[in-house]
């Protein structure tokens, strides 16, 4: 079935800063626990009157931004809360002392072994052992059945559907490799895609959708930005990219660390590069605008011209980039990290961010060069 509502506009988007410079984007990776930085930076962006015209994610991102996109503004908070409330429901309240620098694995290690009652749970087929052949939708670790009643009770569907604040999700199809990115203003989306995206292997079983098997968009692309970029028909944006992993660091000097490392840059997925590609290419495109302009009338109505001049343009990307502090103590279980302690940590530090990139107003920067068509804030 083809959706033929088109994404609305955020009401207004005219909060303390003044009118924003194009639509609004939020942009969530995934990462777990760590996901509960990015409540912090919607609960600032909703308190400056700031609401995303786009929410795209992936993983927990994806179930971060159906919370979002799939509830009316006033509810928005409401319904963050509440899921947020639930994976810390059954975790330890403080930590386990750090006996041998093993503290933070040594406290998630209950999720580990018991899960999170509304979020999964453990898969008992899996006890048939590694190679029985259970079938991609079962040959999982943890069974999510929890997550599907957590989400349709929390998330509104049809209200999604209506598009009133568009939402995509990236999935990558288990059988060809290829990343998919479903988007309510194509097609109505459901539980069933919103889980896709967050079906981590081999922890989490694979996702039906339309015949095909689908897992956690994050295995191809974490970081999906570039679905953003590359939207057609392109239009001026203010991209606030929440990132949750570290693409630098200092040099790791323990096989612990090493583990931390490893597990940053798998899931930082490129995110400079991208950008930097993005920035070359709407470079380009902004050159072949000016070249048009400087050929005369009469040839500009050439179909031949107008084609390849429809190739430029001259719209304005504004990426306001947020990063996930590192806390005091993190391992490479962080992403497992549902502790109260640490979800409030998290949160706290997007709210703080949040509340001083708002303030700077960075969009109201021009670029240096007006043939730059994709402007970075960190």
């Amino acid at each position: 079935m083809t959706n033929s509502r088109k994404p609305r506009a955020a009401a207004g988007n005219r909060g303390r800063n003044g009118e924003l410079p194009g639509q609004v984007v939020l942009v969530l990776q995934g990462g777990g626990a760590l996901g509960a930085y990015q409540v912090g930076v919607y609960q600032a962006m909703h308190e400056a009157g700031i609401e995303p015209d786009w929410v795209i994610g992936t993983s927990i991102g994806a179930i971060n931004a159906s919370l979002i996109a799939g509830n009316s503004p006033e509810h928005r908070l409401d319904r963050l809360n509440a899921f947020w409330d639930l994976m810390q429901a059954s975790t330890p309240t403080t930590r386990i002392p750090d006996w041998m620098g093993l503290g933070n694995m040594v406290s998630n290690m209950a999720t580990v072994m018991r899960g999170i009652p509304d979020f999964f749970t453990p898969n008992l087929h899996a006890l048939r052992g590694s190679a029985a052949p259970l079938g991609v939708e079962a040959a999982s670790y943890y069974s999510t059945a929890p997550l599907r009643g957590t989400l349709q009770s929390l998330v509104d569907f049809e209200y999604l559907c209506q598009c009133h604040t568009r939402m995509t999700v990236g999935a990558v199809n288990a059988c060809s490799g290829e990343m998919r990115y479903f988007d309510t203003s194509r097609e109505p989306l459901g539980v069933d895609h919103v889980m896709a995206s967050g079906a981590l292997p081999p922890a989490f079983p694979a996702v039906r959708i339309d015949g095909q098997p689908y897992w956690d968009g994050g295995i191809y692309s974490n970081t999906p930005i570039e679905a953003v970029l590359d939207d057609k028909p392109r239009r001026d944006a203010v991209i606030f990219a929440v990132n949750v992993w570290h693409q630098t660091a200092p040099e790791p000097g323990s096989i612990w660390e090493v583990m931390a490392r490893h597990k940053d840059i798998q899931f930082a997925s490129r995110a400079d590069s991208h950008i930097a590609r993005q920035k070359q290419i709407h470079r380009l495109r902004h050159v072949i605008r000016e070249l048009h302009k400087q050929i005369p009338a009469a040839k500009q109505a050439n179909p031949k011209v107008r084609e390849l001049a429809s190739w430029g343009c001259g719209t304005t990307m504004h990426v306001v980039h947020l990063v996930a502090p590192r806390v005091e103590g993190e391992d490479h279980t962080k992403d497992i990290d549902f502790t109260p302690t640490g979800i409030r940590t998290r949160r706290q530090a997007g709210y703080a961010d949040t509340l001083r990139m708002i303030g700077r107003t960075p969009w109201e920067q021009a670029a240096a060069d007006p043939i730059e068509g994709v402007i970075e804030h960190r």
